[in-house]
């Protein structure tokens, strides 16, 4: 886990991590990098639940380098059974683990080798909707239908990965600072042959960020867009480049970077012609 700032919803997703039912022949370890709070997150997280193992970070780390630096941590203490990605913004529910190791088992069973298993999240108690998990090729959300299901894209917010499948993929890559390194993990996956799937059911809660994204938003003057569009808060555009070259081809990425360039400079255009 990575966090920054937001102590209230690190301790309530804390809470119902340890809430979930285990299977009596597992046990947690937890690694969680407090990314320069300076809420007290970390000082709370350590009066709470002393046995956590806190990393510090300087506040420049975001998402994806806070979890490479929790999961080169973890690597180093001890060589675990199973890796678990976990957003600090979820809730999970009490049968999360379990329908996340017992999707990890039944594909071995049925496959004879190791999958990554990628949580499915409604938006909120009251909503039932999709809001993160497995997504198809195009971004299309694979919704739950009490069966797995192989996806191409995952999100990261809750992720089983196997110590097996970590010898083959490594760690999360170095290319991303914040976004983007989720997707580039499950491309790589599906690249090297490893299956990834989503959660039967839904195993937790966590809103989804919706509405016009602020790096082109029309809302916002042309100054703060390009300045979001070199920023890991924004698109980031020279790791978006990269991500999409690494994986699409130098012709795609060429178009998607001017895609984005033209959404940053006419957002009201786009939003007018996407209609």
């Amino acid at each position: 886990m990575t966090c920054h700032n937001r102590r209230d919803k690190t301790m309530t997703c804390l809470s119902s991590l340890f809430k979930a039912t285990l299977r009596t022949d597992y046990s947690i370890d937890v690694f969680l990098v407090d990314d320069g709070s300076t809420d007290r997150t970390g000082e709370a997280v350590k009066e709470k639940y002393p046995e956590i193992n806190i990393i510090k970070g300087d506040g420049s780390l975001f998402w994806n380098k806070g979890m490479r630096l929790a999961w080169n941590v973890a690597r180093s203490r001890y060589s675990y059974d199973f890796y678990l990605w976990l957003n600090d913004d979820v809730i999970l529910f009490e049968h999360a683990l379990h329908e996340l190791i017992d999707a990890e088992i039944e594909i071995e069973q049925k496959r004879g080798e190791k999958a990554i298993i990628v949580g499915a999240f409604q938006n909120t108690f009251e909503d039932s909707q999709f809001a993160y998990g497995g997504r198809e090729e195009l971004g299309r959300p694979i919704i739950p239908n009490g069966t797995l299901q192989e996806c191409m894209i995952i999100n990261g917010n809750a992720v089983l990965i196997s110590n097996i499948v970590y010898d083959r993929l490594g760690n999360l890559s170095d290319d991303f600072t914040h976004a983007l390194g989720d997707f580039d993990y499950s491309l790589r996956a599906n690249r090297e042959g490893i299956v990834c799937c989503t959660t039967p059911s839904y195993i937790g809660v966590c809103p989804r960020n919706e509405g016009v994204p602020a790096w082109c938003s029309p809302e916002l003057s042309l100054a703060k867009r390009i300045e979001l569009l070199y920023s890991p808060r924004g698109i980031n555009i020279n790791e978006y480049y990269k991500f999409v070259l690494s994986h699409k081809g130098r012709t795609r990425a060429l178009v998607s970077k001017f895609k984005v360039y033209f959404r940053v400079l006419f957002p009201k255009l786009y939003l007018k012609l996407k209609k």
